[in-house]
């Protein structure tokens, strides 16, 4: 619903297990594929992703999973949980200033965006209407997307949160249509870290099976709440998950030092 992979859910929970983070961390990987193809395939069908702006920006987070990814293999465990813990928080100061903030459409397209005719529609069930918009400043957007894909392979999660802010206040896409586009580029920036963390031996399918079945159950229902609810709806949802993890992590990390 919030255009997550999972894994900022997924990685506290797995933690009140005892299970080393770094090994979580590789597990929630995989499983941020799994809940991108689960719910990237009914946001297509739904006409809401928009393909061309999801397959530019896949470019530039799929090389940020990959250094991302490398830094976790090298770097102690405590540090991973104080990063976690603050990315949780500066997504939550970010989202917090954008639920206050009211979407306009694009009125003017810089040359670069409309070259790449990063435009669409879809029907919005909640208003009841066709929504029409246009993306603007993919020249920021791809670069800054390189930086959200950093953090998704450092620490395992989609960095949906990051990916979504880039796409609603650098790009002016709609919520959904940011939620939306979100979970497709998750899944390709999800497999690049992947492959980094299955070199380094940190993947056991055993333990990854089970959160894989329940992960992607969990993004079909998802998608279909998300097309009945308004946007701001969406927003307060994240926003309370988003606090209550970061506490939490941020408590860990600095307990463990």
């Amino acid at each position: 619903m919030a255009g997550m992979g999972g894994g900022v859910v997924l990685i506290p929970v797995l933690t009140f297990f005892g299970l080393p983070i770094k090994e979580i961390i590789a597990i929630s990987i995989v499983s941020v594929i799994a809940t991108s193809s689960g719910a990237a395939s009914a946001y297509v069908r739904d006409h809401i992703t928009n393909l061309k702006v999801g397959m530019f920006l896949e470019m530039f987070t799929m090389s940020g999973a990959i250094i991302g990814a490398m830094i976790t293999v090298a770097t102690r465990q405590q540090y991973l949980y104080i990063v976690f813990g603050l990315v949780l928080l500066i997504s939550w100061a970010t989202m917090w200033f954008q639920s206050y903030q009211k979407w306009h459409p694009v009125t003017e397209q810089d040359g670069f965006s409309r070259w790449l005719e990063l435009r669409g529609s879809y029907y919005d069930h909640a208003a009841g209407k066709t929504i029409e918009y246009s993306a603007r400043r993919a020249y920021l957007g791809g670069p800054m997307m390189f930086c959200a894909g950093l953090v998704a392979g450092l620490l395992g999660i989609g960095a949906g949160a990051l990916k979504v802010l880039v796409m609603d206040l650098v790009m002016g896409l709609p919520a959904k249509v940011s939620t939306t586009t979100s979970n497709l580029i998750i899944g390709v920036t999800g497999l690049a870290g992947a492959s980094v963390y299955m070199a380094a031996g940190l993947i056991h399918p055993g333990l990854a099976t089970p959160i894989i079945i329940g992960i992607v159950s969990g993004a079909f229902l998802g998608t279909r709440v998300l097309v009945r609810l308004q946007n701001r709806t969406i927003h307060m949802f994240f926003l309370f998950i988003l606090a209550l993890l970061a506490i939490e992590m941020l408590y860990k990390g600095i307990k463990g030092l």
